[in-house]
């Protein structure tokens, strides 16, 4: 049996900056901790994976980069948001056969991330 993704982390050279763009896109929940110097996120939904959000105490370069898929009914609306909200879109949306449909997108600090929207089932 795998193991279950149970939290993400994003690090950020301007945290507020950043959950700001989250919040303002896709409504998550962001509290913020100064004491710890770290953001909290909770995405909300059903099964939803929560994360956070902080700014490291040492210099870049970081390790690693991370991509994850958020769950949208409408990739067309979630696109425009993030437009909106000063992201940029790298593909429409591209279909993968019998499973959904997809579109990538990068937030104001240029780290990709996906839109994914479930096929209906027949």
């Amino acid at each position: 049996m795998g193991r279950p993704v149970i939290h993400w982390e994003l690090l950020s050279k301007d945290p507020a900056k950043l959950s700001d763009f989250y919040e303002k896109v896709f409504a998550w929940k962001i509290q913020h901790f100064p004491e710890m110097n770290y953001r909290v996120v909770e995405t909300g939904g059903q099964g939803g994976i929560n994360g956070g959000i902080m700014q490291p105490k040492h210099e870049e370069p970081w390790p690693g980069n991370m991509t994850f898929y958020i769950d949208v009914d409408d990739l067309a609306d979630y696109r425009k948001r993030i437009i909106a909200a000063g992201g940029k879109i790298l593909v429409e949306e591209q279909e993968v056969p019998g499973m959904g449909a997809f579109s990538l997108f990068t937030d104001p600090e240029g780290r990709m991330m996906g839109l994914w929207k479930q096929a209906k089932k027949q």
